[in-house]
């Protein structure tokens, strides 16, 4: 490795950029009355909006998902309540107008190859259509197949614009 200064590396990433990426934050939560409302409550007075859940519950714990209108100021919230949470890339894409929406993006991501390991819809809708978050097992190939097909992809920018 060199060293001197001319040797410096660009570091910039896709963080922070339009990148057509959502960020999904995996919260695990104690089974019990009352857990999610303090998650929840924690957003409170911050311009954090939750604009996607999942919830998956066991006996012994709970495993929430979230996608957040400013997931950086999200992120930051959850870290300092000492929450155990995971970070994952999903994308989002609007459904198109028919009678089975769902069906074209599926077929769409079949005929890729592609496969969907998580799906949940929007809150919100970003342009005023039903959206929804998928986890695909190759989000580039993804995003790439959606894009030339003609769906339109959600971004992070997207899920801050509806305030």
């Amino acid at each position: 490795m060199s060293t001197g200064e001319n040797a410096g590396t660009d570091y910039a990433t896709m963080r922070g950029r339009d990148y057509p990426a959502i960020r999904q934050f995996t919260v695990f939560l104690e089974n019990r009355v009352g857990q999610l409302l303090e998650v929840v409550r924690r957003f409170e007075g911050s311009r954090v909006r939750i604009v996607a859940l999942s919830i998956v519950d066991s006996t012994e714990c709970a495993v929430v998902r979230f996608l957040l209108s400013h997931p950086e100021q999200g992120r930051e919230i959850l870290e300092r309540a000492g929450l155990a949470m995971i970070e994952s890339d999903l994308i989002g894409v609007e459904l198109p107008e028919g009678m089975q929406p769902l069906l074209q993006v599926c077929t769409a991501l079949l005929q890729a190859e592609i496969n969907i390991v998580q799906a949940y819809p929007l809150i919100v809708r970003p342009h005023g259509r039903p959206a929804v978050a998928l986890m695909v097992d190759n989000i580039e190939q993804a995003q790439e197949t959606l894009a030339d097909r003609g769906f339109t992809m959600i971004t992070e920018h997207d899920l801050s614009e509806n305030e």
